[in-house]
């Protein structure tokens, strides 16, 4: 079993990773926001935060919901740190985009799935 925290919460990362209960961290917009975090920049340079901190990996959402902005936005958090996981919400437009991530060989996962007929 592997654990992930869903924090953007460098501290708290930081502790439950000191305590070698973690394999990686998820976070989103939301959880930055609490956070104080916010501008495209701060935000990639709190992801590679986050990856200096965990050996894992680390989940980073997308923001847009546009398949052409989706794609921009997954190549620059990608780029960020190999640790990187892009997070996709399950619409029509993520879907497009999973496919074109797959092909591309940028590791993805999909969030927002409420029922089973997504």
């Amino acid at each position: 079993m592997i654990f992930f925290i869903d924090s953007a919460d460098l501290n708290e990362i930081r502790e439950l990773n000191d305590l070698g209960i973690i394999n990686g961290v998820t976070t989103n917009p939301s959880l930055m926001a609490k956070e104080g975090i916010g501008g495209a920049n701060s935000i990639l340079e709190h992801y590679q935060e986050i990856c200096n901190i965990v050996t894992g990996d680390v989940s980073a959402e997308v923001i847009s919901t546009e398949y052409k902005d989706i794609i921009e936005e997954g190549h620059k958090l990608s780029e960020v740190d190999k640790k990187i996981v892009v997070k996709i919400p399950m619409i029509k437009n993520g879907l497009k985009a999973l496919h074109y991530f797959s092909k591309n060989r940028i590791k993805t996962n999909c969030t927002l799935v409420f029922s089973a007929s997504q």
